[in-house]
């Protein structure tokens, strides 16, 4: 982790990263309604903010760097491998893309966006047709496209931490739980019973692994 050319101003990355994974989860929600794009809005400043300080500008090393540089002074933290800052101060002194945090981040994100992918689908056809989603991943878990979302900044958060982004996580998770909230009180003015029914037999973010939700017909 001594690398010394400077890792950060490419500022060509930041805007490449943060369209790259926007356009992807774009690409998977298909935001429709207001609700819809005030959850995706802040997912895509959750990773504006990220790329910025992973590629940009190390605003998180810069405040740090004095406790740091004390703790760790065989490291330059303007390496780019340096700022993967969990595996520097759990230890991991090779490559921190092979590191445990690392790994475990690539699971959840790309789990994440498997969620959105199949959630949003369901959720499409559901809304399409005037029903109620309750197949797949909605027969094990009420909001899982928020799932997803929390998910991913987890990953990322465990592949680059900053505190900004440590900031805006728990600000974020409120904001899907109020937003979750509301769908479910909309849910409820337009299916009545049938929502209720779903409601009682399925949790609102931890998947249940039992048989799928029985609905009435």
């Amino acid at each position: 982790m001594n690398d010394a050319t400077p890792a950060y101003g490419l500022w060509s990355l930041v805007i490449i990263n943060s369209l790259v994974f926007i356009i992807f989860a774009f690409s998977f929600t298909k935001p429709k309604t207001l609700r819809d794009w005030r959850s995706f809005g802040a997912f895509s400043a959750f990773l504006v903010a990220l790329f910025t300080e992973m590629y940009g500008f190390p605003l998180t090393i810069y405040l740090l760097f004095p406790w740091l540089s004390k703790q760790f002074p065989d490291v330059n933290f303007l390496s780019h491998d340096a700022g993967h800052l969990l595996e520097v101060i759990f230890g991991w002194r090779s490559n921190p893309h092979f590191g445990p945090f690392h790994m475990l981040s690539s699971i959840l994100i790309f789990g994440g966006f498997i969620m959105l992918s199949s959630a949003w689908r369901v959720l499409y056809q559901a809304q399409s047709q005037h029903k109620l989603a309750t197949t797949e991943l909605y027969a094990r878990m009420r909001h899982p496209q928020y799932v997803g979302f929390v998910l991913i900044m987890t990953g990322f958060l465990l592949q680059w931490p900053t505190l900004i982004t440590l900031v805006m996580f728990p600000v974020l998770v409120f904001m899907y739980l109020r937003l979750a909230r509301r769908e479910e009180q909309d849910a409820i003015a337009e299916f009545g019973e049938e929502y209720r029914h779903y409601a009682a037999k399925t949790p609102a973010f931890w998947p249940k692994f039992n048989k799928q939700t029985d609905l009435p017909t």
